[in-house]
This record gives structure tokens, C-alpha cells and sequence, in this order.
């Protein structure tokens, strides 16, 4: 996230820094009609209970319709493909990679996500730099039978909450050079909501209430379809001191430890919603650890505030994308 060893470097990767399976699987035994395990009632030889296993989902063949915001469009990933050019799409961008791997091209698989999308721009019309992006869920039709969806971290303001982040410590290094002591997680503080809560779940909250409205118009235009939300990669590890070459000495620990909870309640809203809506959740936290912004640079999966050349900061590069790929098609197929 936007934070660095130099003030206003942390304020500039602030402005522009943006947020950012499950699977369900179960087995049931029977024994014979009128029998009992280990014996017949009727005192013949023991019957034995033969286990019986589910029969395996089929993976879906298509149509393939993705959704999402810039962690799944892929935002300044080369090569960037499609219109309108603002969604930043690249052609190597998790959807993609799974339709490669499923072999469905052309008409079997279409990509409509774009960056900055909220769960609003799912059924209305999102202006972008390079034009207007259609309504995403315009793209659903009774014939699709596999959709993923990646969304829900700019309806929670994760954005502004990073870039807010960046400010308050900032504002408090500045005091501690004045003499004033420093706080220990400045950012969580200004948060804090009256209600003994904080503002930023309660952004989740209502995300969450826009999401589980979404799954349901998805489930009406396209009823035979499979539907996979994905989650967010993990952006910090769960040790903030790890982080400390990276992010250096002015952001209180208190306030990276604040930005790894904030993270992790929108995976979990995600994960809810998903699961009320009897779409499979697909968690991409378990899978990242260890790739977050702050790992090394051939480990990393986000990128840091100071990205590498011609990256977006704080967003999935192409490695992160690939591990997002593998985790989709391990749910997908089973």
C-alpha cells in the first residue's frame, strides 16, 4: 500500500495506489434398506455399508464470462487488450489464463472487467478515460455456464483507506519531529467509529448488502452458470516488522497490522456473500502468503508502493495473476 520511507512518496503512492477457493466438498454413506451397520436385523450375516462417493462436478465448458474490478482486468500488465482501453485489461490476466487452460476462446469466453469497477458498474455503464465500459452483467446470457467475479474492494473505500493511512502517519511522524510523542496506529484511530466499531467495516457492511444484490441479478440472467467470487491476495503479511525494508520506520506498526485486519474483513464479507448466494468463494489469501508487496521481488505477487518499472502499485503483477489463475482452476475444476 502507499506507504514509504519518504513522506511525500507515501502521499503520491497514496493518490494513485487503488485496492485492491473454498471449495466445498463432502461425502455421504448409506447402508442397505432395512439393514443396520455391522448386521441385519433379522439376524443374517452383517451387511456391509457401502460408501458412496459423489459424483464429480463436471468443469464447465463454457461460455466463460469474467467480472471485476483491476485486479482482475490486470491493470498495466502487458500486453493490454480490449476496449474500452481505461479498463487497462491485459491478456494475461487471470480470466484469460483460465480460459487458456479450459480452452475456451472466441464467443466461449469474454472479459468485461474493468479497473476501478464497483458492484454498481455490474448493471450500469462505468466511464472510464478511454470511453464507456458497458453494464458487465450485460454480458451474461442464458447460455453461460462460468462466471467469475472479483469485486467489492472500491465499494469498501480500501483505496481511500490506504491514502488516508499514508496521511495520518505522515502527520504524525512530523509531530514526533516537533517533540510530540507518536501514536501507535495513528490511522486506526481516525477511524474509530462512535459506536465503538470503525467506519471502514461498515463501509464493508454495506458493500456487502450491493454485492449479495449483484449475485442474485447474476443468478437470474444466467441460472445454468457456475459462479466463483474471487477474493484479494494478500497485501501485507501478517508480521508488519517483515515489512520494515520496504515500508520503512514511519508507519506504525499499529497501522499495519489495521490495514491486514481491514483486508481481511472484506474477504470474509466476500466469502459470506458468496456462500449465501451458493456461489463458490475462491480465497486467494492462503495461496499469496508469502507474495505480498513486501517479499522480494522475484517472490512478490502485489507490487509495493515504488513498483517495478511500468507496474501498477499495490496491485497483482503477472505472477500474482498466475497464482490467482491456478487458484480458480483448482475450484473450477474440483
Amino acid at each position: 500500500m502507499p506507504l514509504s520511507v519518504r513522506p511525500t512518496a507515501a502521499l503520491t503512492g497514496a493518490v494513485s495506489a487503488g485496492l485492491a477457493a473454498v471449495l466445498v466438498a463432502g461425502c455421504s454413506g448409506s447402508t442397505g434398506s432395512g439393514t443396520v451397520a455391522g448386521g441385519a436385523p433379522d439376524g443374517s450375516a452383517p451387511a456391509r455399508a457401502a460408501a458412496v462417493k459423489p459424483s464429480p462436478t463436471p468443469t464447465p465448458t463454457g461460455p466463460y464470462v469474467a467480472l471485476g474490478d483491476s485486479y482482475t482486468a490486470g491493470i498495466k500488465i502487458g500486453p493490454q487488450v480490449g476496449e474500452p482501453k481505461g479498463c487497462s485489461r491485459s491478456a494475461v490476466n487471470y480470466p484469460s489464463l483460465v480460459a487458456k487452460a479450459l480452452g475456451l476462446s472466441g464467443e466461449r469466453f469474454r472479459d468485461v472487467s474493468c479497473s476501478g469497477a464497483r458492484t454498481g458498474d455490474l448493471t450500469g455503464a462505468q466511464s472510464t478515460d478511454g470511453g464507456s465500459n458497458p453494464p458487465q452483467l450485460d454480458a451474461l446470457t442464458q447460455a453461460t455456464r462460468l462466471v467469475t467475479l472479483g469485486i467489492g474492494g472500491n465499494d469498501a473505500g480500501f483505496m481511500d483507506v490506504v491514502g488516508q493511512c499514508a496521511k495520518e502517519n505522515l502527520v504524525d511522524a512530523l509531530k514526533g519531529l516537533v517533540g510530540s510523542d507518536r501514536a501507535a496506529a495513528p490511522c486506526r484511530d481516525s477511524y474509530a467509529a462512535a459506536d465503538g466499531g470503525d467506519q471502514v467495516q461498515h463501509k464493508v457492511d454495506a458493500a456487502g448488502e450491493r454485492l449479495g444484490q449483484q449475485l442474485k441479478e447474476i443468478k437470474r440472467r444466467a441460472p445454468q452458470a457456475r459462479v466463483y467470487v474471487v477474493g484479494y491476495p494478500s497485501l501485507l503479511p501478517a508480521d508488519p516488522a517483515s515489512c520494515l525494508p520496504v515500508l520503512g520506520a514511519t508507519v506504525a506498526g499499529g497501522d499495519l497490522g489495521f490495514l491486514v485486519e481491514k483486508e481481511q474483513q472484506l474477504n470474509a464479507m466476500l466469502k459470506r456473500r458468496a456462500e449465501a448466494a451458493g456461489a463458490v468463494f475462491v480465497d486467494l489469501t492462503a495461496p499469496s502468503a508469502g507474495h505480498d508487496m513486501c517479499a522480494g521481488e522475484g517472490a512478490r505477487w502485489v507490487e509495493p508502493p515504488f513498483p517495478a518499472h511500468g507496474l501498477a502499485a499495490i496491485h497483482p503483477n503477472a505472477k500474482g495473476q498466475e497464482g490467482a489463475a491456478e487458484a480458480v482452476l483448482k475450484a473450477v475444476r474440483g
